[in-house]
């Protein structure tokens, strides 16, 4: 569209028509030589109401003649003007054609003083301008692969954890009320001739308290005649049945306070983890309704089971005993007629009553009680934990169905939409490399040298065919780690990926990674002559425990550690490269993989953790130490891969050189044990590694001082 002259259409209206589901390439004519007040304000309105970059057009009218062609290599009163404005790139060069040269994804507009060439500056303009709508598309795509890819991966992470995590807390849940019941159950069997003891010296400290409180009782809904006169044998008995109410109550809150003191730190320090516990796992719960029931119930009986009380109920055992016993007190209370109830018969009554109190069988008693309410709520307790566990059971079988189609489907397609939508805006960017010679080959790709690529240089060109698509996704996993990682020095830096459709002459697509070129690798390191020194292979292994440090601190395991992926630049200082089986752990699907004479033991069953790396580091440093690329002799041995893979998984390791220092021989064997759990973390093995190099690299220093003194 042609826009009107601003007398005849507002530009507002104008550019309104320009936003309807096209992309315009917007011309500006100008015919002075510089723009006036109000051009300058309706340019502010096109910027703020398309922000595309603008070709602007210098038409001269009869007034103003077209400038000779060899005043058009020097900067116009316009182009200084706009250039000022920043509606123009005033630093960019200039193209062949005389229109200032662009970079993709960040394209400001041009001017072209030569109407006659128009074309020569239109064209290119509208390439770019439809190259960078490319770009930014590409870019936002690829944004959003990521930030879901990142997503699922973190989702990855919590299942896994919640696999992990769960039934250990289930199991320890249990544990700890196994052991809590436990404990208490051997306080109250323990207790009982304690307890005997006590109800004898607590009667016996409270007898003359209890004696005066009986002589001063007041009874309730029994008639008492002013004068004291005898009573009936009915209200007789009620009278003594209220002695015996107070006896009872008063050694209740004594026995019951002494008892329960004993087992309060137990309940404090086994009840307040468990109900945190069961917390959690009420939390990881998918359906709360149905669980925080049950959770609730759990953390209820763990209140009531453990606060431990001494009750002496009607229904009691031990209330009936007392009965029993003031029975035959009254059995034993002889009169023809009723007695008169006076102060003194009350007195009497109580005594009778401690007197006749056997200590053995109250302690039996209470202690039988106690052992009796313990048991009914660990079996409570045990009910609803399996209750419990059975509602997490189902959940966590959904859970590692959803965690096992991230892994091998969900995040794998993500990746490898991601990788391409990135490889398309790179090579929108930066265009296509160019393969120079071949500098190796790997079991999974060539890698070729490359002059220049983003302003980079030198570069190297790793080329992958992927034959299926397990190996695209492989790829597309590795290189979304691999940019996905904050740059470090101890890491091979990934610069790019662009996809080959023409790989091969056509006959195949290749994914071409573009990476930071080295000097060479460590197997050639080792292989040079001069050979590298003893300091300097010492910081080697400090370099590679430093980069496996940080791909652990990223949650990834590399777990492929091998000499050929330790790349050395000019100064011999090492980096790590390759990270084709880098993955964190929550997204291993068991696979084998590796180099097999780096290969833990633990690899060959599926089921490993970050220790692997580890291990390979152990077998890594045994190589830097012997300063050959000679296999170890336990090795060179097996004549096949699985002869390897069985002599290791028995135990069989390098042996020791006689060029070994001691510390760095225990280093070895400390990294390589059969046992994951017994390895050192890389945290210790990183000064352990510094204290050896600053130990043996200054008696080295020392004996060439010495030696140069001699001579």
């Amino acid at each position: 569209m042609v826009l009107p002259c601003r007398n005849v259409q507002p530009v507002e209206e104008a550019l309104e028509d320009c936003r309807r589901g096209i992309l315009p390439i917007i011309l500006y004519a100008v015919s002075k030589d510089t723009l006036s007040p109000e051009q300058l304000k309706e340019l502010q309105k096109v910027r703020e109401t398309l922000p595309h970059p603008v070709c602007f057009i210098r038409i001269p009218t009869d007034a103003s003649p077209e400038p000779p062609r060899s005043a058009e290599k020097e900067r116009s009163a316009l182009f200084t003007q706009l250039a000022s404005l920043e509606l123009i790139g005033g630093s960019a060069g200039n193209c062949a054609c005389g229109a200032p040269a662009q970079t993709p994804g960040k394209m400001q507009g041009i001017l072209g003083e030569s109407l006659e060439r128009l074309h020569r500056v239109l064209v290119p303009f509208i390439r770019q301008v439809l190259q960078n709508q490319q770009v930014e598309a590409a870019t936002l795509l690829n944004a959003v692969h990521c930030r879901c890819l990142d997503l699922f991966i973190n989702q990855a992470f919590d299942m896994q954890r919640d696999l992990q995590i769960t039934p250990r807390r289930l199991e320890y849940t249990r544990e700890k009320e196994g052991e809590l019941f436990s404990s208490l159950m051997a306080i109250a069997n323990r207790k009982q001739e304690e307890m005997k003891e006590m109800i004898v010296e607590t009667l016996g400290s409270m007898k003359e308290q209890l004696l005066e409180d009986a002589a001063n009782l007041e009874f309730t809904d029994i008639i008492m005649t002013s004068n004291s006169e005898p009573m009936s044998p009915k209200d007789i008995k009620v009278c003594i049945s209220q002695i015996q109410d107070l006896i009872v109550i008063r050694l209740n809150q004594a026995v019951a306070n002494k008892l329960t003191s004993s087992v309060d730190y137990l309940r404090e320090s086994f009840v307040g983890t468990l109900e945190r516990c069961l917390g959690s796992l009420e939390k990881s719960t998918a359906e709360p309704c149905a669980h925080n029931v049950t959770s609730n119930h759990l953390k209820q009986i763990l209140n009531a089971a453990y606060h431990v009380e001494v009750t002496f109920h009607s229904g009691s055992s031990v209330t009936r005993l007392f009965w029993e016993q003031i029975k035959q007190i009254i059995h034993r209370i002889t009169w023809v007629n009723p007695p008169s109830v006076t102060a003194e018969w009350k007195r009497k009554v109580a005594q009778d009553a401690i007197e006749g109190l056997s200590a053995a069988k109250l302690a039996k008693s209470i202690c039988s009680q106690f052992r009796t309410r313990l048991n009914s709520s660990h079996e409570a307790f045990a009910a609803s934990l399996r209750q419990l566990e059975e509602g997490h059971t189902g959940r966590l079988e959904r859970t590692e169905d959803l965690w096992l189609r991230v892994r091998k489907d969900h995040a794998p397609r993500l990746a490898r939409l991601s990788l391409e939508s990135r490889s398309l805006r790179d090579i929108l960017l930066h265009g296509k490399p160019k393969l120079g010679r071949e500098l190796g080959r790997g079991q999974y790709g060539v890698v070729y040298l490359c002059d220049n690529w983003a302003g980079r240089h030198p570069c190297a060109l790793k080329s992958v065919v992927p034959p299926d698509d397990k190996h695209w996704n492989d790829l597309a996993l590795e290189f979304h780690y691999t940019r996905s990682l904050p740059k470090h020095e101890r890491l091979v830096n990934l610069h790019g990926s662009v996809i080959d459709h023409s790989y091969g002459g056509g006959s195949s697509i290749a994914v071409l990674l573009i990476m930071e070129r080295l000097h060479r690798d460590l197997y050639t390191g080792l292989k040079a002559s001069p050979s590298l020194s003893l300091k300097e292979r010492l910081q080697i292994a400090l370099d590679v425990v430093e980069g496996i440090r940080f791909l652990h601190s990223q949650g990834l395991l590399h777990r492929d550690i091998k000499l050929k992926n330790v790349l050395l630049d000019k100064q011999n200082r090492a980096k790590i490269t390759d990270l084709g089986f880098c993955k964190p752990e929550a997204m291993m699907s068991g696979s084998i993989v590796g180099t097999p004479i780096h290969m833990a033991p633990e690899l060959f069953t599926g089921k490993y953790d970050n220790s692997v790396d580890v291990y390979a580091f152990g077998i890594l440093f045994w190589y830097l130490c012997s300063g050959s690329v000679k296999l170890p002799e336990a090795f060179e041995k097996c004549s096949s891969k699985d002869q390897l893979w069985t002599n290791v998984k028995k135990g069989s390791r390098p042996e020791r050189l006689p060029v070994f220092d001691e510390e760095c021989w225990q280093l070895m064997e400390a990294c390589w044990n059969g046992d994951p759990s017994q390895r050192p973390l890389l945290g210790i093995v990183q000064p352990s590694l510094q204290s050896i190099m600053d130990r043996l690299c200054d008696n080295s220093d020392q004996k060439s001082g010495n030696l140069e003194d001699s001579n």
